[in-house]
């Protein structure tokens, strides 16, 4: 096939995929399956399947979906002492100073025991909270921007983040465990910090007494392995898909201005960064177009329910409306988007 022709197929692959889960209701609710054509497709029109690529795609998931399984399975066991854990440090915080530690420990845990289990941490947390609506929809946003920031700081949080360090494990990134620590830690954890000051400002005056959201259901065992299944063939399709596309990303993406790939992931809020990460990166890129890319779709990726999995998480799981979660989360992702730009173009070199 001629090169013309291979990137030809492959554009059609990546506009499949950035369109589809947003205007087709069966492929987003379908995504796993989706993806994981569509990573075929474009394995198959590069001509790269190898032995190696699919040893890869059978092992580099298995971590993440072991983490979520396993402490989405601790914690069902232990959720029934969240309460009096809550009474316990409100009493000696005060409620604010107690929501600020439960998101900060969610936003920077999540990339231990995954932006999974610290969204259903969360919507647990807010059920068991007496407060405003209004109150507790703000707070699930800023706590879901913590989770989402929090956790790409290792592979183990979130499939962002161990598509990332599959695709750059070789030269020149030679990315480990610790990678996108050294490489947006800095970036990520003053984020994390920032979000949690935000949730727990104006908690106190924001009680009511009465439940604002209510959780849906407790996890069963069914759901839990349901969902650790899941996130090890959505990982396993965006490896496909990050090999795949990596002639097009190579011959396109790699070139464009690091302004532009910033402004440009501003689409993570309707589409999941995930899937745009295994599009976009690509080992040819710099340290600062790796840095830029990926504070663009952590941040973009909280604006909107369907732009990262906390927020599809929690707000099933409390009921929230995208027209209340676009209320508060795209004025304040808006103006998180600039700030890092202006500050990032300054200091990353």
């Amino acid at each position: 096939m001629s090169n013309y022709l291979i990137i030809a197929g492959l554009s059609v692959i990546m506009g499949l995929t950035l369109i589809l889960p947003f205007s087709v209701k069966k492929v987003e609710e379908e995504l796993e399956a989706f993806l994981f054509i569509m990573g075929i497709c474009a394995v198959t029109i590069s001509g790269l399947w190898k032995v190696h690529l699919i040893e890869e795609a059978l092992r580099e998931p298995i971590a993440i979906t072991a983490a979520v399984g396993i402490v989405g399975w601790i914690f069902r066991e232990v959720r029934h002492h969240l309460r009096g854990w809550m009474e316990s440090l409100t009493k000696k915080l005060g409620l604010g100073g107690a929501i600020f530690v439960i998101v900060l420990v969610l936003g920077l845990g999540s990339s231990v025991f995954t932006a999974i289990v610290a969204a259903i941490m969360l919507a647990e947390v807010v059920t068991l909270l007496k407060l405003s609506r209004e109150y507790e929809v703000k707070l699930t946003v800023y706590a879901c921007y913590a989770i989402g920031l929090g956790a790409a700081l290792t592979p183990l949080g979130e499939p962002l983040s161990t598509i990332v360090v599959s695709k750059l494990k070789g030269p020149p990134h030679n990315a480990d465990f610790f990678y996108l620590i050294r490489q947006v830690g800095l970036w990520i954890v003053p984020g994390v910090i920032l979000c949690s000051a935000l949730a727990a400002r104006g908690a106190k005056a924001a009680e009511t007494g009465a439940a604002g959201l209510r959780e849906d259901a407790h996890d069963t065992n069914k759901v839990i392995l349901t969902r650790a299944v899941k996130v090890y063939i959505f990982v396993m399709a965006l490896i496909f898909l990050g090999a795949g596309l990596s002639p097009l990303a190579e011959r396109f993406v790699s070139k464009m201005p690091t302004w532009a790939l910033y402004w440009a992931n501003s689409v993570s809020a309707i589409l999941d960064n995930a899937t745009l990460a295994a599009a976009e990166i690509a080992p040819v890129m710099t340290d600062r177009q790796i840095t830029f890319i990926l504070m663009g779709l952590l941040i973009s990726g909280g604006m909107l329910i369907p732009g990262n999995i906390p927020n599809i998480v929690s707000s099933a799981k409390l009921g929230i409306k995208s027209r209340e979660w676009a209320k508060a989360a795209l004025p304040f992702g808006g103006a998180l988007m600039l700030l890092y730009f202006v500050l990032m173009t300054l200091l990353v070199h």
